[in-house]
């Protein structure tokens, strides 16, 4: 980057840093810690509730996702709408009226000690290990853009957040996200803008959808029902549904969200806001990531976006063997731009035929490319075992730095780390807050005096930090991350879901039945992943439901022995 960019990053970021903890001043309860005092209104909490969401893996990811699989992905929010409405209705003005710090004391007073600490046993494991791929996300930034290892730039953002988050809690990551948010989309125009600039000008917007369409890159919906496809229209809104309805409804770093929020009303405002806003959003990142691909049906892309790996492999035994396969890229490249150039002409002409001929022997040039990456993955694990051979996460970072021009590669890289420090600082401050309040204040310090409580928050933040640091340095063997995090967030959130429903729903159900039920749901859910029985997001909605059928049939069986022993 040049020295402007690093300037317009440095003023954005410290910017608002420093504006975050200058609202944050004078926090000394652990009420204003926690939730900052209840006092937010229906905006702050809605783009505070979407900030924490959409962490540096949506602004990376995403559009890498939308590049290698075009606009699939956004089917998987589909269910979220309908999940505010049910939130709405049910879950805030319980947590609410409860006056709760956490969604896990009011299993408690429904239900008992165990069933309260399994499940917020379950989230802190989950949002732990989300919250260190999290901060692997903008790792890759830096890795990227000062060419260093990894571990270096995981160990600095882990500890960057960690002091910001411990300082100012709640207050500060809830005020920073309201400024973040206002910058994130007026990034996300920006850099729709800037891709359509760089096309070449007789391309226009409907060109360069139709291009990508010729590659299966504009296909949204689709409508086939199958529970081991992982984004068609029904995994999205029934599998979608059950997943946001747990990340929404039982998850502290998003309950921790609303929970700041004035009065019932404010808070639902905020919810529905977040779900009439959120998949416009989503669509509009990965569509960046569909004209990203298009732009270089134009100009060549890098064989492997990673450039750490590539110069690696350029300073190894297997550098010739490298060149050769860079140059065979080149030549399929030209081959194929000639095809998208004809194509370009067909669409201006209207010639359907041509239209059709061309888009075959694009696609066939397309599996060429795709053969010669592969064997470049398999050079990459040769000369390196513990390379990350996919590189969906570094498409969008290497096309902003390599493309765009002075100063908006510094505004859009200052982007992604709001959106990363937003949504890190959401979970470390979710997890402290679990731990304080579900097990270190009832278990070990029952009548602590406020200060201790603050205290003792700000040490948990500052060790699940270090934790989920740990966890960050094993995230680049995940893949693509905004799939990996939901995957993750799948093996726990239909148990936990379903612990809540027969909380709310199932009033004659007991605590000893939903606790064996969720043990059982849960070791139920992990063998199914682990033999890919389904789609990941069927696995939400077989967690909840099992839950709930084993609480009923466990509790009629206990029912019937106690009959019987009182007869």
């Amino acid at each position: 980057m040049s020295l402007i960019d690093w300037l317009v990053l440095a003023l954005t970021l410290v910017s608002i840093i420093s504006y975050g903890i200058w609202k944050s001043r004078g926090t000394r309860t652990i009420s204003s810690y926690l939730l900052a005092d209840r006092k937010l209104p229906w905006y702050h909490v809605g783009l505070s509730v979407m900030a924490t969401q959409a962490s540096a893996i949506t602004f990376l990811s995403a559009p890498g996702q939308g590049y290698s699989d075009g606009l699939r992905f956004v089917q998987f929010y589909f269910g979220l709408p309908l999940a505010m409405v049910v939130l709405c209705i049910s879950f805030v003005p319980i947590f609410h009226k409860l006056k709760v710090f956490t969604a896990y004391e009011y299993l408690e007073k429904r239900f008992d000690n165990k069933t309260r600490s399994l499940t917020a046993f379950l989230f802190l494991l989950q949002r732990g290990l989300s919250t260190g791929i999290t901060i692997y996300a903008p790792s890759i930034i830096l890795s990227t853009i000062l060419n260093i290892d990894i571990t270096y730039t995981i160990v600095f953002n882990g500890l960057i957040v960690i002091l910001y988050t411990v300082y100012g809690g709640t207050k500060a990551v809830s005020y920073t996200q309201l400024l973040q948010m206002g910058i994130i989309f007026s990034g996300l125009f920006l850099a729709v803008y800037m891709v359509m600039h760089l096309l070449p000008e007789n391309v226009s917007f409907s060109d360069a959808l139709h291009i990508a369409g010729k590659f299966n890159k504009t296909n949204a919906i689709d409508t086939h029902f199958d529970v081991n496809s992982r984004y068609n229209i029904w995994s999205g809104i029934i599998g979608g549904f059950f997943l946001q309805l747990s990340y929404f409804g039982t998850d502290q770093s998003q309950v921790g969200r609303y929970l700041t929020g004035s009065s019932i009303a404010q808070s639902r405002l905020g919810l529905l806001m977040n779900g009439l806003i959120k998949i416009p959003m989503q669509f509009a990142i990965l569509l960046i990531g569909v004209l990203v691909f298009t732009f270089y049906q134009f100009h060549q892309s890098p064989l492997f976006f990673n450039k750490v790996e590539i110069n690696k492999l350029e300073n190894s035994v297997y550098k010739e063997a490298y060149k050769d396969l860079k140059q065979q890229y080149a030549v399929v490249f030209e081959e194929k731009k000639i095809k998208v150039n004809a194509l370009v002409e067909a669409l201006h002409k209207e010639d359907k035929a041509g239209i059709s001929k061309i888009g075959e022997a694009l696609k066939q040039a397309d599996q060429k490319s795709t053969a010669i990456r592969k064997d470049l993955n398999t050079l990459i694990a040769k000369n390196n075992p513990k390379a990350d051979t996919n590189d969906s996460n570094y498409i969008f970072l290497s096309f902003v730095t390599q493309q765009l021009p002075i100063g908006v590669v510094g505004l859009l890289i200052a982007i992604i780390f709001l959106a990363s420090m937003g949504s890190m600082a959401s979970g470390l401050n979710a997890l402290a807050s679990t731990t304080v309040v579900d097990f270190y204040k009832r278990l070990f310090r029952k009548s602590e005096s406020d200060a201790g409580y603050l205290s003792a928050s700000r040490w948990a933040t500052v060790l699940w930090g270090l934790f989920c640091i740990v966890v960050a340095f094993y995230a680049m063997k995940l893949g693509n991350l905004i799939e990996a995090v939901n995957i993750l967030g799948s093996l726990f959130y239909g148990t936990i879901l379903g612990i809540f429903l027969v909380a709310f729903y199932l009033k004659h159900i007991g605590g000893t039945a939903v606790f064996y039920a969720a043990l059982i749901g849960e070791a139920f859910i992990i063998y199914a992943w682990a033999t890919n029985l389904m789609a990941f997001l069927w696995l939400n909605v077989i967690g909840c439901l099992l839950v709930m059928l084993m609480a009923l049939i466990i509790q009629f069986v206990m029912d019937t022995k106690t009959k019987k022993s009182s007869m």
